[in-house]
């Protein structure tokens, strides 16, 4: 036992330990290698199962990804392409290049991207503007075969289904590569201008989810492919600054309201070069949402949304004739959302798995092609997510979802003839992000949790796991291991909004908490559709959440009406009146801040980028004097500047619905502001376009409201640079501690 002396010394040695434990700064948030550990991306299957590849960073540079590949037999991860030795030279991308890569949100350099032949012998990749495959079975020196080498970018490469082509877009226009003969061929040549054969247009890209504007049959007879025609479009220009020019870019941007693209359907069978456009129906003013193949390539299946997205057709065509017709409908009086869960079965071609929201939460369904539903798969008040695969000899559909608790995702399997329980597959507690083939079997699981950051292991479809890809664990060799015993969780609770809907939110308190003190908060909040914040995932903001607790702060955040995976009645209520329901909820939340004895309510700040910054804007604005300091990132001020199918999906149009643009308006509350503003904005921004920013900026100038303000030149919506955003960073805790710790203690 112990003697007091020994008690007291081992009291001191752990109390001075502690002290000078190491605490987190802005510039290793953003230093490599990545404090988070390793994070994977971009994770397959080689189609025989035998290996695992992925995108991984270099330790050094984190950003400068690699391709790798774990070999289950051997069990060892080893690099299989170094894109610094392919290509040594900083890789310069084209203005189109540039676009889709923000389009997609596409953030790392060196290998981005990457797809395997379909007879798992080869790996087709894209740098710095050329393609390549990486062919496993060859010599070391001729492992790599260089496909193109032209000044023109060639992006969106894929190796056809049955594998003797590889395609991509260049100059606006589909080439492919015979595999066989290694003869080009140039598929559409009318490409340029306003003119673009299989190419995504940009509200596919940036807000239908859809990468891609084509499409290979099965057997590689046919290849599908949208013709955009941008001529309707309104040419906008749009000043991009950078440090040390500026240029004027003239750009077609849909804005609310105003025309999209043309767009057609074409199916072109390859060895002939015969063209069929397909009958989309007498109405162009739609948006093509998804395109398919069914299995034995003899029809080729199409989703078609209605301008007001209340309607989606899947429809049904012939390659042969372009002749189509409808197989079912989906209808919303407020709108529907898109998703990509469509499953053809082999053993019944004619029938399929799909997703609906008719119940009021995403669940599947089985149906045929004449339209008629064969069964339900799952039900219940919680969401499907992604349905990831069907295995047809187990009798089971794999798919991912909420049945368990909307804060964390899990893999589940289900009977394929809708006959019995839905089974949860994943086991430990935490967000489960799942790649399996499409037929089922073994899984890749890209697990984290509040307590542990990402960790890949590789799982039998029954859940067994076989072996980790990449364990991350937190030991002393960890980069995050220096700062983990300042680690704290977040607390999960509920409170009420007005409808009587349950909202979630999380609360971290700073290290060495007293409850007898008074602490400043900071608000976290995005708010927007299609975004959950408040779950169990260790999530992009985690690390940056856990250094303002350690800086003494308070770190809250909601998941108002409108966020996503909590089914229609909790997303439909902000339809035609965003920010309303929002900042009600968001006031909601700050009400419940300020009965909390430990929080000071005077001295309250909040910040968000893109729809956050707007929300941050309208919780200042809407709800004066609740917040002392707010930081707004890339805002919408006016959904009128914004895009069509984001914009009017929750607005309708500015001449429809008027009030409705105008009590979602940040312009008609500036007289309302109360508290400190500092808005930020990178000046090349392609999506929220920097007039939006610019106008409120004038109008606070025009009343003689005080506020600060910070533009980035060259960037885009999604900063990338991690010195710029360590600065950004930098400037935001600057902002607050002045506002909300200057001259005082917790």
């Amino acid at each position: 036992m112990a003697t007091p002396l020994k008690i007291i010394l081992l009291i001191f040695l752990a109390t001075s330990l502690n002290a000078y434990a190491d605490e987190l700064s802005i510039e290793r948030l953003f230093a490599s290698p990545d404090i988070s550990g390793i994070r994977p991306v971009g994770l397959r299957f080689s189609p025989d199962g035998t290996r695992v590849t992925y995108l991984r960073g270099k330790e050094e540079d984190s950003r400068q990804q690699d391709l790798w590949e774990y070999h289950i037999s051997d069990g060892i991860n080893r690099m299989l392409v170094d894109s610094k030795v392919l290509v040594p030279q900083e890789e310069q991308l084209d203005d189109v290049e540039k676009a889709r890569r923000e389009r997609m949100r596409i953030g790392g350099k060196g290998i981005i991207e990457y797809v395997w032949a379909p007879d798992g012998k080869s790996i087709l990749f894209p740098l710095a503007g050329d393609l390549y495959l990486y062919i496993l079975d060859a010599t070391s020196e001729n492992r790599v075969r260089r496909l193109t080498e032209t000044k023109a970018f060639e992006t969106d490469a894929k190796v056809s289904e049955a594998g003797r082509y590889v395609s991509f877009i260049r100059n606006h226009n589909l080439f492919a590569i015979d595999l066989e003969t290694g003869g080009e061929q140039q598929l559409t040549k009318d490409g340029g201008d306003t003119i673009r054969n299989g190419m995504a247009e940009f509200i596919a890209m940036e807000e239908m989810d859809r990468d891609t504007g084509y499409w290979w049959s099965p057997d590689d007879r046919y290849l599908a492919f949208a013709r955009v025609d941008e001529s309707p479009v309104r040419l906008a220009k749009r000043y991009q600054i950078f440090e040390n020019s500026f240029k004027v870019t003239e750009e077609r941007y849909p804005f609310s309201g105003a025309d999209n693209v043309r767009i057609r359907l074409a199916v072109l069978e390859v060895a002939t070069g015969k063209q069929v456009w397909v009958d989309m129906g007498d109405e162009e003013n739609i948006y093509l949402a998804r395109v398919n193949w069914t299995l034995d390539s003899s029809t080729i299946i199409f989703q078609r949304q209605s301008r007001d997205q209340k309607r989606l057709d899947l429809m049904a065509a012939s390659p042969a004739t372009g002749e189509s017709h409808i197989v079912l409908t989906e209808t919303s009086d407020t709108w529907i959302n898109l998703h990509s869960n469509l499953k053809f079965l082999k053993d019944s071609p004619r029938e399929f798995i799909w997703a609906s929201e008719r119940s009021g939460f995403q669940h599947l369904y089985r149906y045929d092609l004449n339209g008629r539903l064969r069964a339900q798969l799952t039900s219940g008040d919680w969401a499907v997510g992604k349905l990831h695969a069907v295995d047809e000899e187990r009798g089971v559909l794999m798919f991912d979802g909420f049945a368990d608790s909307v804060l964390e995702k899990h893999l589940y399997e289900a009977p394929l003839l809708g006959d019995g329980e839905v089974r949860k597959v994943t086991a430990r507690p935490g967000w489960h992000s799942v790649v399996m083939p499409e037929t089922g079997g073994a899984y890749i699981d890209s697990f984290s949790s509040r307590k542990a950051p990402l960790k890949v292991s590789l799982h039998s479809d029954d859940g067994t796991q076989l072996t980790w890809l990449v364990e991350n664990p937190l030991d002393e060799n960890h980069p995050y291991s220096p700062y983990f015993d300042r680690h704290q969780v977040p607390e999960i609770g509920t409170l009420e909004a007005e409808d009587g809907q349950t909202l979630y939110y999380s609360l971290l308190k700073p290290v060495d908490f007293d409850p007898d003190k008074r602490y400043p908060v900071i608000v976290y909040v995005y708010g927007g559709p299609g975004v959950q914040v408040v779950n169990a995932q260790w999530g992009r903001d985690f690390v940056f959440h856990q250094y303002l607790q350690q800086q003494g702060y308070i770190v809250f955040s909601l998941d108002n009406r409108g966020s996503a995976n909590r089914g229609t009645a909790f997303e439909f209520p902000i339809h035609e009146q965003m920010s309303r329901v929002e900042s009600r909820d968001q006031e909601r939340g700050a009400e419940f801040l300020r009965t909390l004895p430990f929080v000071d309510p005077d001295r309250m700040g909040i910040y968000g980028w893109s729809y956050g910054g707007y929300m941050t804007l309208m919780a200042m604005m809407q709800a004066p004097g609740q917040f002392k300091a707010g930081v707004s990132g890339a805002p919408v001020t006016d959904w009128r500047l914004y895009d069509t199918h984001y914009t009017e999906r929750y607005m309708s149009t500015p001449s429809a619905n008027p009030d409705g643009y105008d009590g979602s308006n940040v312009l008609s509350y500036v007289d309302q502001l109360r508290g400190a503003l500092l808005i930020i904005h990178g000046m090349a921004d392609d999506n929220v376009l920097l007039n939006h920013s610019t106008l409120l900026f004038r109008e606070m100038q025009k009343k003689g409201i005080q506020f600060e303000s910070m533009m980035y030149p060259g960037e885009t919506h999604s900063f990338r640079d991690p010195d710029i955003n360590a600065h950004r960073t930098q400037l935001m805790m600057n902002f607050f501690n002045r506002h909300l710790k200057a001259g005082r203690s917790p």
